[in-house]
């Protein structure tokens, strides 16, 4: 889609599957008692064994609310993976999935566009997990820079800023968000497995 931005800009975007599943996950799993808080599950994910089952994020079957914890595994079912049971287990086959949507569609919008992109910004509620950051970063082979949370509030502000005219333009409103936020780094990780893993994710993208 193009989407029209301030001062008259043009922003080229595609929309895709965010954190509403671990959403829908951490609460499935808070009303079981299982788990409360998504530090613990990043944290029983990154201890979960890697690349175990892949679902396809954008599926129908993930939009609406309701035993999302059921709908992952009956994906990964039909499949033919195996089943994750535990909280690490789902949370990294979410996590290790989203990173690879994320690689998937880097990869149209750059054929569509004709340009490359060193680098990637997560912006939102997105960029507080780092397990999940570092699987992008990862997944795509390149730097993810995290941060700020609070992007769409914060950029409301610095519409009204440059309204007001406290601020000249969206190049200093960024120079001032850049000053003003902890914008994390984070550095890929070199491991083939993420290749294999998105050859499989592919495949099953196709044929679920």
């Amino acid at each position: 889609a193009n989407e029209g931005g301030l001062e008259g800009r043009n922003r080229f975007l595609k929309n895709i599957m965010g954190l509403w599943i671990l959403q829908e996950v951490q609460r499935q799993f808070a009303e079981q008692g299982a788990v409360c808080d998504f530090s613990t599950m990043d944290a029983e994910a990154a201890a979960a064994p890697p690349f175990r089952s892949i679902i396809v994020p954008n599926d129908p079957a993930f939009f609406e609310p309701g035993d999302m914890v059921g709908k992952i595994q009956a994906q990964c079912r039909r499949t033919h993976q195996p089943v994750p049971e535990m909280v690490g287990e789902v949370t990294r086959c979410v996590q290790e999935s989203l990173a690879l949507t994320y690689r998937a569609t880097l990869q149209h919008l750059e054929r569509l566009s004709g340009f490359q992109f060193k680098s990637v910004h997560v912006i939102g509620g997105g960029a507080r997990s780092r397990v999940l950051n570092l699987m992008t970063a990862s997944a795509l082979g390149r730097p993810v820079y995290a941060g700020p949370f609070e992007a769409a509030a914060v950029g409301n502000l610095c519409a009204q800023f440059i309204a007001a005219g406290e601020l000249s333009g969206l190049d200093e409103a960024r120079q001032v968000v850049a000053r003003s936020f902890e914008i994390a780094e984070i550095l890929p990780q070199p491991d083939p497995r993420w290749d294999a893993a998105f050859e499989r994710f592919e495949t099953i993208r196709t044929v679920r």
